[in-house]
């Protein structure tokens, strides 16, 4: 029986995984949580064998979690599960620790596969052949400022992040400067634009309607 943990601030997504593994069997949900500080202080983290963590998290951001539970648990094993691109987002969270990322736009059978391998109990998910990051501004941040502009484009202050992160403010203030100098842009509302046209993030949808 693989034990599994769920970290999704959706809650559809959580009770569509939920009921896939279980109507497969051979998995067990042991718990669950919509937003990082749950994650971080589940009791049942020390019990399951897999952890499938969303990156955009409320509270504390999947990419925190990712970093804080590698140290606490270093023999779990962490699948992401998100919606960012994953030529990439990838090889950025394969560095950072976990096991395997499968863009929620993926067939299902592709993250229980990545669960499966992560248990260490099935063959290894397919690997698509690897495929160079796109030549864009955002692939030469570093993780933490990775991290910032991520978090500013979740709606994050500076003083959250700093809040978050366990940093001063004016750490935060220096990441994100660097940030928009490599991404030449002044603004927030640039940098949301940015994310926009790199596909980072997905268009808003338009009203068709008369």
């Amino acid at each position: 029986m693989i034990r599994v943990f769920l970290a999704d601030d959706h809650a559809i997504v959580r009770l569509g995984l939920r009921h896939a593994l279980t109507e497969l069997g051979g998995f067990e949900v042991v718990g669950e949580a919509d937003n990082g500080r749950q994650v971080l202080n589940a009791p049942e983290l020390a019990r399951c064998d897999v952890l499938v963590l969303d990156l955009s998290l409320p509270v504390v951001s999947g990419i925190e979690v990712l970093r804080r539970v590698r140290e606490r648990h270093p023999g779990l094993a962490i699948v992401v599960h998100s919606m960012y691109p994953e030529g990439q987002f990838r090889r950025r969270v394969v560095e950072a620790g976990a096991c395997a990322y499968v863009p929620k736009d993926a067939h299902p059978s592709e993250l229980l596969r990545a669960i499966t391998a992560a248990a260490g109990v099935g063959a290894p998910p397919h690997e698509p052949a690897p495929v160079a990051e796109p030549d864009l501004p955002h692939t030469t941040l570093t993780a933490r400022e990775l991290e910032v502009f991520l978090l500013v484009l979740d709606g994050r202050q500076v003083t959250d992040i700093a809040a978050e992160l366990d940093v001063h403010a004016s750490t935060v203030s220096n990441h994100l400067a660097k940030v928009r100098q490599k991404l030449d842009v002044r603004t927030t509302a640039e940098m949301v634009r940015y994310a926009y046209a790199a596909g980072i993030l997905a268009p808003p949808p338009t009203d068709d309607g008369p």
